[in-house]
Parts: C-alpha cells; structure tokens; sequence
C-alpha cells in the first residue's frame, strides 16, 4: 500500500494493522448477537463499518466502534427478540443525547484516580477473559493453545517494531482456521445484504429499557464516554476529544443505524488502547477498517458468519491480551506518584470492577475516594491546629 498522507490522516499498512487490533472483541460479540437475534450479518457489518469511517473523519483519531458488551452479554446469555434489542439500542441512544448535555461537569466530577482505576479493571478483565478462553483449548493442534502461546510470543518479540505485525496474525488465523475446517470457506458466496427498516412494538421499548439499556448505561457512560476520552487525551495531548462530542457520536450512531439493521454500538477504551498498541495513531485506521468492514458486508453478507463463528480463538485471544495490558496500562501515572491515596482509589476501583463489574468498581471507588479526601482533610485541619 503506497503511503497517502493527509492532515491527522495517514493511509499505510501500518495504520491498517493496527485497526485490526478491536477484532479481538468485535468479532465474537458481532457473532453471538447475530446468532442469538437471527440479525443479517451483512447488514451489521455495513453499518458498523459506516460508522468507523464516520468516526475516524470526524474525531481524526483511532476511535473504535464497538458491540455494547452490556447488552451483548444479555443478548447472548439470556436471550431477547429483534425488538428488544432495537428498542434498547434505541433507547440508550436517546438516553447519551441528553446526558451529553450535562457529562461534562459529570466527568469533572469524577476523581482521576477513579477514571485511571476503571482503565485498570477493564483492562485487566479483557486480558483475564482472554487467558480464560485459551485455558479451555487444546494443548495440540491448529487451533491450541501451543498456537496462542506462539502468536503470543511472536507479538511479544515483534509488536513495536514499525511493521503491521497484527496484520500478519490475522492473516495468518484464516490459514489456522482453513487448517483447523476447510470446509466453511466452501459456504462464503457472494451474496448482498436486506436492509430492511426496523421499528420496535409498543412493548419492547419497555422490556428492551429495562432488560438492555438500563444496565448497559453504566457502561457506556463509564468506559465509552469517560475512560475512552481520558484515554483519548493521553495518546493525543492538546486534542483529547471532549466527552459532550463523544456521547453525542454514540447517541446518534445508535438512532441513526438500528433501525436498518445495525446493532447497538459505542466507542471504547479498551478498542482505542488495542488500536494504538498495534499501531493506529489516526483516524486513517479505522476509516480503512470500515471501508473492509463495508465491502465484505455487502459482498459475503450473511454467508460469512460460519467463517467468523470458527475463526480461531488461538488469535483472538492473544489479542484481547495484549489489548487488555495496554489499557491497564494507562493507570501508570497514578501509582507511580508518590500519592498512595491515589494508588488506593485506582486499586480499590480495579478490583471491584473484576470482581463485580464497572458500576461497582465505580461507586467503590468514589465512595473511597470521598473517604481519602475526608482524611486528608482531617489531617489539614490537624496540622493547623498544630501551628497555631
């Protein structure tokens, strides 16, 4: 690929590897919900693809578009109807517009040490998922453990060299998997998409509030508002993107794709660290991802979803480490500070939200935060008393 180099955008190869490095997640969770909802896959890779190009002009950065894991866990696990999820994903589009009016001073609210605490137990939670997934295979064969231990290895030696090393791991999953069962490359045709208009009954606006998007919220406002615009100011110094645009992106993408087949989606923090340590540094990334994402969308369409259901967890899951570990890496300037309240309140927010999830590493850690301070202050005033 010839070098095509515009303002914040950069068209290489590395640029494209690097895009890659959200697959690790995207893929499984697109799969589930599709299966699980008897969605067109055609139709929501289309859609999903739409919205990384839309994303990476607008905020000419390698911001993801993402699954809400949320919902896609309720989906999956206990299942809802077409209606339901459209209405959910609808409903918490509505919801991020109006929140966005009022996020930044809630982001401003939010102690740092909090924010760089639910990087670290998002993080740690895609690295602890993916080691959990390759624990169940087996220790031979195409599809094996020995072969996550190896790309694991190859990532270890080579990422951060300047070639698209991820682009080579994923390429090299399609021969594991033709390996591993030829026989589902023989079931991809050319075959387009239906974008059929969807708009959900009377009741499944209320089942799909209370059972998608009520529990999703959190999340969304936690990871893809708050953590991913901290994140965003890191990687990008002077051109983080405020937390206003980000939900208003996440709002209207949601309003604007469900209701012709697209799933809920939103921007992550753990997409955006996956994207960057693989190599994606401008919005270039993620406009080359969903052009891909569109192209095999209207051309493969729903035929390509037995090639992703079987597409090796050896590969993904090496890279949902290595994208977990960049995330978690974030808290850094926190717990090298020789400020032990701050390292506390980060820790204390990590491990609720392993153990439990990002609500409650969230409130624990702000109600510890609130206690940190009462302390520091109780130590103030007592320091005062002292020298008068």
């Amino acid at each position: 690929m010839r070098q095509i180099m515009t303002d914040r955008f950069r068209f290489t190869w590395m640029e494209f590897s690097g895009s890659l490095g959200d697959l690790g997640l995207f893929i499984p969770l697109v799969v589930g919900m599709t299966v699980a909802c008897g969605l067109n896959l055609g139709a929501v890779l289309v859609w999903a693809g739409l919205m990384n190009v839309a994303t990476g002009y607008i905020f000419r950065q390698p911001i993801p578009v993402q699954p809400m894991k949320a919902m896609a866990a309720v989906v999956i696990a206990e299942g809802m109807t077409q209606d339901e999820l459209f209405a959910a994903g609808m409903g918490m589009g509505i919801l991020l517009i109006v929140l966005s009016f009022f996020i930044d001073k809630i982001t401003r609210l939010v102690p740092k040490a909090v924010v760089r605490g639910i990087q670290l137990g998002i993080g740690l939670k895609l690295a602890l998922t993916a080691f959990q997934g390759l624990g169940k295979l087996p220790i031979g064969g195409w599809d094996s453990l020995g072969t996550a231990v190896g790309v694991i290895c190859f990532l270890f030696i080579f990422l951060g060299r300047r070639q698209p090393v991820l682009l080579y791991v994923f390429l090299f999953g399609f021969f594991v998997q033709y390996r591993q069962s030829p026989e589902v490359f023989s079931s991809v045709t050319v075959m387009l998409p239906q974008f059929d208009f969807h708009w959900p009954s009377g009741p499944a606006w209320i089942t799909g509030f209370f059972r998608g998007a009520l529990p999703q919220l959190p999340l969304t406002l936690l990871n893809s508002v708050v953590a991913v615009c901290a994140l965003s100011a890191d990687y990008f110094p002077g051109r983080g993107i405020p937390p206003k645009k980000m939900a208003m992106s996440v709002g209207w993408m949601n309003l604007l794709c469900i209701p012709f087949g697209g799933i809920p989606m939103c921007h992550g923090s753990g997409g955006l660290a996956a994207q960057y340590r693989f190599g994606a540094r401008t919005g270039a990334s993620v406009i080359m991802l969903g052009l891909m994402k569109i192209l095999v969308g209207l051309l493969l369409g729903h035929t390509l979803l037995e090639l992703l259901e079987t597409y090796p967890s050896a590969i993904l899951g090496p890279m949902l480490i290595f994208a977990g570990i960049e995330l978690a890496k974030a808290c850094g300037d926190v717990c090298q500070r020789r400020d032990r309240g701050g390292a506390a309140i980060c820790l204390v927010t990590a491990f609720s939200i392993v153990a439990v999830n990002a609500l409650t590493g969230f409130m624990a850690g702000s109600l510890f935060s609130s206690l940190v301070r009462m302390r520091e202050k109780g130590k103030c005033r007592d320091v005062h008393a002292k020298e008068s």
